[in-house]
C-alpha cells in the first residue's frame, strides 16, 4: 500500500483544551513573576533574568526532543543520562583537544545522543517493548557507562578551553548564545512538525498507530527517527550544560527526566500522543525554571519544587485523560446517530 497525503490535523476539543493550557502557562508565569517581584524586587534583575533564560535553554532543548517522542505516543526517560554522557564526552574531548571549534563540539555531543536514540528506537521498534520500559533501562545503562568512564573523577572549568566557556556565557545584543541556539532548535522543530509531511505523520501515529499503518506511514522508521531526534537534542543539551557550568562529573543531568516530562505534559503535549506543540513544551520549561528560581528567591524549601512538579504532571495527565474520554464518548454517540 502506498502512502497517501495526510490532511493537516483537525481541531478537536482536546486541541482547544491544550491551547487554553498554553495560555494558562503564560498567565501563571505572569502571576508568579509578579508575586515574587513584589516579595523581592531583585528577582527581575538582569542577572536573575539571564540565569532563568540559561536554565530554560537547556531544559527547553530537552523538552523539544521529548515532545517529538511523546507526540508519537512514546516516552524517553533516558534524556538526563544521555545529557550526562554527552557532557562528559565533550569535556574529555576538549581536555585532549582544546583548540577544537565549538561547532565541532556541538556536532559530537549531538552525535553521542543520536547513537543513544538509535538504541532506544531500535529496542522499541524491533523488540516490541514499551518505550517506558526500554528508556527506563537505558537510563540506568547510560548512567552506569558514564560512572564507569569517569571513575569518580570530574572535569573542572580550569581544564576546559576559555573559548568553549565563553560560548556558555557570551551574548548577542544581550541574549546568551545558549538561548539563541535553543530558539533555533525550537523554531526548526516546530516548523517541521507543523508544515512538513514527516511532522504530520508523527501526529497521525500518536492519534492511532493502526490507522497510520493502514495509511501507509512507515511507523517503525518514524518511531526510530523520533527517538534519534530526542537523543540528539539531549546530546546537544549536554554540550550546553558543559559550556554553562564548566564542572562536569558522572552525575550531570541526574533527575532531569522528571522536569523534562513535566515541561512537555504541562506545556500541552498530550501524554497519550497525537496532540500538542513544541512551543507549549518550551513554555512549560520556562514555567518550571521560573518556579525553581522563585522558590529560591522566596527562601522556600526546594522539596516543594519537586512536589509542585509532580502535582503539575498529575494535573496535566488527568486533564488530558478527561478530555480524551469525553471526545471518545462524543464520537461514539455521533456514530450511533449516523448508523
Amino acid at each position: 500500500m502506498t502512502a497517501v497525503d495526510l490532511p493537516a490535523p483537525r481541531r478537536s476539543s482536546l486541541d482547544v483544551v491544550l491551547k487554553v493550557r498554553e495560555l494558562g502557562i503564560v498567565i501563571a508565569l505572569a502571576v508568579l513573576v509578579a508575586v515574587t517581584t513584589i516579595s523581592n524586587p531583585r528577582f527581575l534583575s538582569g542577572q536573575s533574568i539571564r540565569d532563568i533564560l540559561l536554565g530554560t535553554a537547556i531544559l527547553a532543548v530537552l523538552a523539544v526532543g521529548q515532545a517529538v517522542v511523546v507526540i508519537t505516543r512514546n516516552i524517553d526517560l533516558s534524556v538526563g543520562s544521555v545529557l550526562g554522557l554527552s557532557a562528559f564526552t565533550v569535556g574529555t574531548l576538549l581536555q585532549n583537544s582544546p583548540r577544537l571549534p565549538v561547532i565541532v563540539v556541538l556536532v559530537v555531543g549531538a552525535a553521542v545522543g543520536a547513537v543513544c536514540g538509535v538504541v532506544n528506537g531500535a529496542l522499541v521498534r524491533f523488540g516490541n517493548v514499551p518505550a517506558l520500559v526500554v528508556t527506563l533501562g537505558t537510563l540506568y545503562v547510560v548512567r552506569g557507562i558514564t560512572y564507569f568512564w569517569a571513575g569518580g573523577s570530574q572535569i573542572n572549568a580550569d581544564e576546559l578551553p576559555s573559548g568553549f566557556l565563553d560560548f556558555g556565557n557570551a551574548t548577542v545584543l544581550g541574549i546568551p548564545y545558549l538561548v539563541l541556539l535553543a530558539i533555533l532548535v525550537l523554531v526548526v522543530t516546530g516548523v517541521v512538525l507543523r508544515n512538513y509531511r514527516t511532522g504530520r505523520e508523527l501526529y497521525a501515529m500518536g492519534s492511532s498507530p493502526q490507522a497510520a499503518r493502514l495509511a501507509g506511514i512507515p511507523v517503525g522508521r518514524r518511531t526510530i527517527g523520533a527517538f534519534v531526534v530526542s537523543g540528539a537534542l539531549a546530546g546537544l543539551a549536554g554540550v550546553l550544560f558543559a559550556a554553562r557550568f564548566g564542572t562536569i562529573d558522572a552525575a550531570a543531568g541526574t533527575g532531569y527526566e522528571l522536569n523534562v516530562v513535566a515541561a512537555v505534559v504541562v506545556g500541552g503535549v498530550a501524554v497519550f500522543g497525537g496532540s500538542g506543540t513544541v512551543w507549549g513544551a518550551a513554555l512549560g520549561a520556562l514555567l518550571l525554571t521560573t518556579i525553581a528560581s522563585s522558590l529560591a528567591v522566596l527562601e522556600i524549601n526546594q522539596f516543594w519544587q519537586q512536589a509542585i512538579v509532580g502535582g503539575l504532571i498529575l494535573l496535566a495527565i488527568g486533564a488530558d485523560r478527561l478530555v480524551a474520554v469525553r471526545v471518545a464518548a462524543g464520537l461514539k454517540k455521533r456514530g450511533s446517530h449516523v448508523s
